[in-house]
């Protein structure tokens, strides 16, 4: 499971104001006591967020996602390749609109099939969006998606002996307390400065995007004034 993508795609829902739901697939590949723990790790990491498992084989866990799909709303498939998207809007829909494809026999994993989106009506009036599996996952963040994917780091800093800590190696971050303690998943905050250097890094070329674009828009206003003196010269 990898948990750190997990903590990208969350990002990416709170930040465009989506409320996200996890959808474990596949779940025919291994045990009950496996589902069970990778539930509870998830938890351990992410708050407040809706946990399915399923199986697009046995139709485990289906129906308890079928109940979470409302008449007139839009929901999306995000997720890597191969993970079993299509499938599963087939088995939402009860007909076979996606092209699937087998599970590989060298990786044990789905194909890549889907290459384009696919918006679905199904039959209770509920709109499913199928996208092309990602295989990268930036993080463009302006708003708060990461402060509501890490909101347990995000409540412990404000107890921070620093108001501006950086919760690398300060004395008295008690968000470094919690990873010593393990209250915080190490790899989550390993995660969390990770991103949060991503989302700087964005903020800085967006702001440096504007600037540049300032300053020529000056430039060309300069350029037409001067073009207007000029005439005005002639003309006298």
């Amino acid at each position: 499971m990898k948990y750190n993508r997990l903590e990208r795609y969350l990002t990416i829902c709170f930040s465009s104001k989506v409320a996200p739901i996890i959808v474990l697939t596949k779940t025919d590949l291994i045990s009950q006591q496996e589902v069970v723990q990778i539930i509870n790790d998830i938890k351990l990491r992410l708050t407040n967020i809706t946990v399915i498992a399923i199986s697009n084989e046995t139709l485990d866990g289906i129906d308890a996602l079928k109940i979470r799909i409302e008449k007139g709303k839009t929901y999306c498939l995000l997720g890597s390749s191969g993970v079993g998207k299509s499938t599963l809007l087939n088995n939402l829909s009860g007909k076979a609109i996606m092209k699937t494809d087998a599970i590989s026999d060298s990786t044990n994993k789905g194909r890549h099939v889907t290459s384009h989106r696919e918006l679905i009506v199904l039959d209770n009036g509920g709109i499913l969006i199928d996208n092309p599996g990602m295989r990268e996952v930036g993080i463009v963040d302006k708003t708060d998606g990461l402060e509501a994917t890490f909101d347990r780091i995000v409540k412990l800093s404000q107890t921070c002996r620093f108001k501006d800590c950086g919760h690398t190696d300060e004395k008295g971050c008690s968000v470094l307390e919690a990873v010593e303690n393990g209250t915080i998943d190490r790899s989550s905050y390993d995660n969390y400065l990770k991103m949060q250097k991503e989302k700087a890094y964005f903020e800085s070329s967006v702001s440096e995007r504007r600037k540049k674009e300032k300053d020529f828009g000056k430039m060309v206003k300069n350029y037409k004034n001067e073009i207007n003196k000029n005439q005005i010269r002639t003309n006298l």
